[in-house]
């Protein structure tokens, strides 16, 4: 009897000390959890940090590679890898007043003089604003000159839209340059300016006027290609079609 009281009193004990480890074990698991999850989210935010980083000085160096200029002098960019580069800046001309025989005579006559150039070229078409100043100080002068109340009227609509057209840069006009590049080295300008002047001669000869860009001229192209800020949206919409050479007879 008195072994059975003191194994009952043993057990006893021992649920109540389990009763007590219990908690407590409870309690630590708790605390590593949250110690552990703690730890998680503070490594996990710094290499979010750090990758976030990364990818800025990333961006930051792919941005400097892809402007890759050394220097403009003259006529002439010099890039970071050793390349001089010259342009020929292209007026247009309106063929709409053209006869389609008109506009494949000079297609051919074009194609035909360009091919014979045997060096790389790249032909560049960006979008700048139009400078409508002029036309506003023409409207300007006749509004202030004009007697017709009714002409007044639609004189001072007109100058007020285009004035709406001005500020929001939706009045852009397509411009066209050829590039020519060659590795720096003794002489390279010369050749390059003598190709551009023979190109320049070719378009002439077709009845469209060139002209070979100087320094400022260069950094104008420049911030219009790599600035964003100097550049204005215009609708880009295209409609799908298949190009056909209709001079040579393709269809």
């Amino acid at each position: 009897m008195a072994l059975l009281k003191s194994r009952a009193y043993f057990y006893g004990k021992e649920s109540e000390v389990d009763k007590l480890l219990l908690p407590i074990i409870m309690i630590c698991v708790c605390a590593l959890l949250g110690g552990g999850t703690l730890i998680f989210l503070k490594l996990s935010a710094k290499h979010k940090k750090s990758k976030n980083k990364d990818k800025e000085e990333l961006a930051q160096i792919t941005a400097n590679e892809f402007v890759n200029v050394k220097d403009i002098r003259g006529n002439f960019l010099y890039t970071r890898d050793n390349l001089a580069l010259a342009y020929l800046k292209i007026y247009p001309i309106s063929t709409e007043l053209f006869s389609k025989n008109e506009k494949r005579l000079i297609a051919k006559q074009l194609t035909v003089s360009l091919s014979s150039a045997q060096y790389p070229f790249q032909l560049l078409a960006v979008s700048r604003p139009v400078d409508i100043s002029p036309l506003l100080s023409e409207l300007s002068a006749t509004l202030t000159s004009s007697s017709d109340v009714k002409q007044k009227e639609l004189l001072k609509q007109e100058i007020v839209e285009m004035g709406s057209f001005a500020l929001s840069g939706e009045v852009v006009e397509r411009q066209f340059y050829i590039k020519i590049w060659d590795r720096v080295s003794d002489g390279v300008e010369r050749d390059l300016l003598q190709k551009l002047k023979l190109l320049g001669g070719y378009f002439s000869d077709s009845g469209i006027q060139t002209e070979i860009l100087e320094q400022q001229d260069i950094v104008r192209l420049c911030n219009l290609v790599n600035n964003p800020a100097y550049v204005h949206l215009e609708d880009s919409r295209i409609n799908a079609a298949i190009p056909i050479l209709e001079s040579v007879g393709v269809v």
